[in-house]
Parts: C-alpha cells; sequence; structure tokens
C-alpha cells in the first residue's frame, strides 16, 4: 500500500490521513467544499496532531485526481457512501474502504453495490474499526475457555455530545445527517458499532447470520431534527442462537461494552475501559476477575484498520469488515426500523439480496 484518498476533510478523513501518514502513504484529501478543506489544514489536523503536514494534497472534489491509488476511503455523510463508491469502482483501486454505516436504512443502490464490487477485482471494506482492534482480538482469543456460549449482549451507549466536541462547526444533531435517522444518523446509524460487533462475535462462535430482528426505538423530533435515540434489539440466528443489542445517544458516561457469557466462565470487552485505553475482563466463578488492558488512544484505532486492510489485501483472507458484513449490519438496521413502526419482529432473507424486498414482517 502506498497511495490512498480520501472522501471527506471531517474528523474521519482527519483520521485516516494521519493513520496514513504514520503508515508513510501517500495522502488525497478531497472534498465538496473548499471550507472544509481549509478547516482541515489550519484547525482540525493540527489541533490533533501537533503540526499540519504539508505531503498531504487537498483538492475540492472536481479536481481531485483519480487512477492510481491502491486505497480510496469513503468518509462522507451516507446518503454519499454509494455514489462515491461506485464511482471509485471505476477507478479500480485495490480497496475501496467505506465509512460506517454503509448507508441510510432504504437500502437504496445496496444490492448494486454488492453486485458490481462481486464482477471486479477491487475489494471493498466497511468501517467498523472496533472489531479489528487489540481488545477484540483479546475478546475472541478467550472464547474457547468459556464453554458452550449461552448469552452474548453487546452495547454502545453514548451520548453524542463528544462527538459534537469534535466536531465544533456543528451546533447540534440538526447541523448534519447525524440528527436524521433516514439519512443514516441516530443511534441505529451512528452507533452501529453494537450491531456489527454482536454480528462479529456471533460469526466466531458459530452462530451464523442474524435472521430475525425485534426492535424498540425512541424517535425523537428536536429543532427540525428527527432521530432514534434509543435503539434496543432483540435478535436471533439461522442457528437459534438469540442475544441483544442496545445503541443510544444519551448515556454519561459512555457505556461500550460486550460480554460473551459461557457455560463456564464469561469474557467482557470495553472499549474505553480508562484513561489508559480498552480492556478485555475474562471472568471465571471462584476466581478473581483478570483484567487484560490494552492501552491506546483514538487514533490508534485507525492506524490498526489500515494495518489490517493492508493484511487481507495481502493474505486474501475473509475479513470482518469486508462488505457483505457491512450490508448485513445494513439490513439489520432496516429490519430494526421495520419492526418498530410495524409493532412485530422482522424476518430477513437474506437469499432476496440488499433491500427492503429481503425484510417480511412475522
Amino acid at each position: 500500500m502506498k497511495r490512498i484518498k480520501i472522501f471527506g476533510a471531517g474528523s474521519i478523513g482527519n483520521h485516516l490521513a494521519n493513520a496514513s501518514r504514520r503508515l508513510g502513504w501517500e495522502v488525497v484529501v478531497c472534498d465538496v467544499q473548499q471550507d472544509a478543506l481549509s478547516r482541515m489544514k489550519n484547525e482540525i489536523y493540527p489541533g490533533r496532531y501537533l503540526s499540519w503536514d504539508d505531503s498531504i494534497q487537498l483538492f475540492t472534489n472536481d479536481k481531485a485526481p483519480r487512477g492510481g491509488f491502491d486505497l480510496i476511503h469513503i468518509g462522507t455523510p451516507p446518503t454519499s457512501h454509494l455514489p462515491l463508491a461506485m464511482q471509485a469502482l471505476e477507478e479500480n483501486p485495490r480497496a475501496i474502504l467505506i465509512e460506517k454505516p454503509l448507508c441510510p436504512p432504504d437500502l437504496n443502490g445496496a444490492n448494486e453495490l454488492w453486485e458490481k464490487s462481486q464482477a471486479g477485482s477491487t475489494r471493498v471494506f466497511v468501517g467498523y474499526d472496533h472489531a479489528v482492534g487489540m481488545a477484540a482480538q483479546k475478546f475472541a482469543d478467550a472464547i474457547p475457555n468459556l464453554g458452550e456460549i449461552q448469552t452474548l449482549d453487546v452495547e454502545f451507549r453514548e451520548h453524542w455530545g463528544g462527538i459534537f466536541a469534535a466536531h465544533p462547526w456543528l451546533s447540534g444533531p440538526q447541523d448534519s445527517y447525524l440528527g436524521f435517522w433516514e439519512k443514516g444518523g441516530g443511534a441505529s446509524g451512528e452507533h452501529s458499532h453494537a450491531i456489527h460487533l454482536w454480528t462479529h462475535f456471533a460469526h466466531l462462535v458459530g452462530a451464523g447470520k442474524v435472521r430475525e430482528v425485534n426492535a424498540m426505538l425512541e424517535y425523537k423530533t428536536v429543532n427540525g431534527a428527527q432521530y432514534d435515540s434509543l435503539c434496543l434489539l432483540q435478535v436471533r440466528t439461522e442457528n437459534d442462537f438469540t442475544g441483544r443489542i442496545i445503541q443510544d445517544v444519551v448515556t454519561i458516561p459512555t457505556r461500550k461494552w460486550a460480554r460473551l457469557q459461557g457455560e463456564k466462565n464469561a469474557v467482557e470487552w470495553i472499549a474505553n475501559y480508562n484513561a489508559e485505553g480498552d480492556a478485555v475482563i475474562n471472568i471465571r466463578p471462584g476466581n478473581e476477575d483478570e483484567v487484560l488492558l490494552l492501552p491506546k488512544k483514538r487514533p490508534d484505532d485507525f492506524l490498526a484498520e489500515l494495518r489490517h486492510i493492508e493484511a487481507r489485501l495481502e493474505d486474501g483472507k475473509k475479513s470482518t469488515l469486508d462488505l457483505e458484513n457491512g450490508l448485513d449490519a445494513m439490513l439489520i438496521i432496516a429490519a430494526a426500523h421495520k419492526s418498530e413502526q410495524e409493532k412485530r419482529r422482522v424476518a430477513i432473507d437474506y437469499s432476496r439480496g440488499y433491500s427492503l424486498n429481503a425484510l417480511q414482517a412475522m
């Protein structure tokens, strides 16, 4: 990997640019707004990383170079992800990384992206970076010691004040897609790391894909914004394994947590366990809990993500970040909204492709 193009000069774009430069890659960043590029250069990047990196090239989208990139990252609002990804496939990079959530819950264009990606050589990933961090790996390492798996719970509960602190040019959720669930925002979209992590860990224990969703969402209308502040899911897989997922934008202090309960032991994953980093806790009845602290800062998440992608491009192995898993997460999000609106459980039929046609109220 030598050259990356990043669409979007916002928070994620800055993180990916910095991580890419730490790896020695050539970085091009483009945005539809010149003001966003200026803010990146003069405020965000030097504010986070102490100084601007003059090697980073900045372009408005209409003047951005095309072709010759190893990786194209799409870090724009979700409504633009799929059109930009379809365009990026035309450049034939080695890989495309699309920020989460993959798209709005209407799934318009999702199946077309899937089919086009399968017809070419470019590998497509979705940016659920928590699943490839060291804590997630250590969590997975504990699975053989748990005995028969009984339950899996994942929560991403975080007041979104922290998001707006990282985006001071936004006065609140109404100023971006974050405040509109139909655009990919709200708790269901913005904190869909929990949905993806649940499916990731479920695959690791052999539970299979989620085939049934029972949801309760709390919708809010505030200052013109319309979003779900709370997204509660009960899910069942194709192998009849059940579990629970909670996402919200109201919890203070933050709770990003997962627990696998086995017949013998349990293991917990905790993001931002303390100021030093994440933690994995091995729980063995009758013994003191073993707390494994994994030091890291937020920029390290993106460095690990890029290293993971580079490794998968080299060895060709499957990845939890593969497009298929990001699409599966979107089907679950869409099923959650349908379940709440129709007050019924919703079944997912993957044979019908990545569209709303795959969802059937039960």
